[in-house]
């Protein structure tokens, strides 16, 4: 969401215009975009009683409780967290939960636990937008083409339908985008401070952000003199994601948990090629990636090739979780929140043509000024 190294301000923009004030406007407006996306959760249907968004029933409880149910009385650690579902998902119902606060009981018709989840839902999803649009200056793609972007992410069905309807994935989604802005722009320690928030916005940021990381570090170039310095931030990231996951869990169970042992216990029992099959036919998976795959690929080859290979392993990581956790439709939300946005950017730039550098921009708008 900074300026992009060499970004000079552009022949619109008013004299004494902030050079911080575009991306705050930028991030403003998708803000108003989700409050509008979301509305209907408000004052037409009740997401929480929604096929496919039932879990919104359990982080509205959260919004609502600011505490998980009470388990002292089952014995087994394993049982209790299944007991308390997705309690440990804490972040956005923790943002949310302050805007309830301020609008129970003078809400009108509106339910004000899920307004407090659209606000929260809103802040990262409208973050995720700009750091596309930041991401996309950075490797030198053009404003409109970056703002296309932008706009193609937002209007997808996984953000109105599903990040927006009472969910949480929007912080997961938020920042596994933070970790690409921080790879891009060389500030790989960060990365240790995006594993803790993004494992307490959802547990299967842990696994796809390592991923998604080493896939990243692989497709780097081999001779890079700073290959091996990385290994350290890639450590620290698996370190804070995973112990973060196991403290949230542990905090609603009563007792230690390892995340690889819940995660045993939610194996479906079904075969991984009708778990897997069940994923990819589901008409969910289609509503968000119909149009969005076919053209997001079109450019991938112009993008990074880290950023390309990083976002194919973690969206096969997602797909083989879902597989095997048999979760159909529910695999499309991990899914557009590693390829999402790479594919957003993509097809921006294969509608809006070879799209321009900043260099070239520049030099675009020498050519064509009248002469003095």
């Amino acid at each position: 969401m900074l300026p992009t190294a060499g970004e000079q301000r552009s022949p619109d923009m008013p004299k004494g215009f902030p050079a911080m004030a575009r991306p705050v406007v930028q991030w403003l407006v998708f803000f108003l975009i989700c409050l509008g996306l979301g509305y209907a959760g408000l004052n037409r249907y009740d997401p929480a009683k929604i096929g496919g968004t039932s879990d919104a029933a359990v982080y509205r409880d959260m919004v609502v409780r600011g505490a998980p149910p009470e388990v002292a009385s089952i014995s087994d650690p394993l049982m209790r967290l299944g007991r308390a579902e997705n309690y440990y998902r804490i972040l956005v119902p923790r943002v949310a939960r302050p805007f309830y606060l301020l609008m129970n009981g003078r809400s009108g018709s509106w339910d004000a636990a899920l307004f407090g989840l659209l606000i929260a839902n809103s802040l990262f999803t409208s973050a995720t937008g700009s750091l596309l649009v930041a991401v996309g200056r950075r490797l030198g793609v053009s404003l409109p083409t970056a703002l296309l972007a932008a706009t193609l992410y937002l209007l997808n069905f996984a953000v109105a339908n599903l990040n927006l309807a009472g969910l949480i994935d929007s912080g997961e989604a938020c920042f596994l985008m933070a970790v690409v802005w921080s790879l891009l722009a060389g500030r790989w320690y960060l990365l240790p401070l995006w594993g803790i928030l993004g494992a307490l916005a959802k547990e299967t940021f842990a696994p796809l952000s390592i991923v998604f990381v080493l896939g990243w570090w692989f497709a780097a170039e081999p001779g890079s003199r700073l290959r091996l310095s990385r290994i350290p931030w890639i450590c620290a990231l698996a370190i804070s994601s995973v112990l973060t996951v196991a403290i949230a869990m542990s905090s609603v169970a009563g007792g230690w948990m390892w995340p690889w042992g819940f995660a045993a216990s939610m194996h479906a029992g079904v075969g991984f090629v009708a778990g897997l099959r069940g994923c990819i036919f589901n008409h969910t998976f289609w509503y968000v990636f119909a149009w969005l795959l076919p053209l997001g690929i079109l450019r991938l080859r112009r993008l990074p090739l880290p950023w390309v290979v990083a976002s194919g392993a973690a969206f096969c990581a997602a797909l083989a979780l879902g597989a095997y956790n048999d979760a159909g439709g529910n695999a499309t939300r991990a899914l557009f929140s590693v390829a999402g946005p790479i594919l957003s950017l993509s097809a921006a730039m294969f509608m809006t043509g070879p799209g321009l550098t900043l260099e070239s921009s520049a030099k675009a708008a020498a050519d064509n000024a009248p002469p003095s």
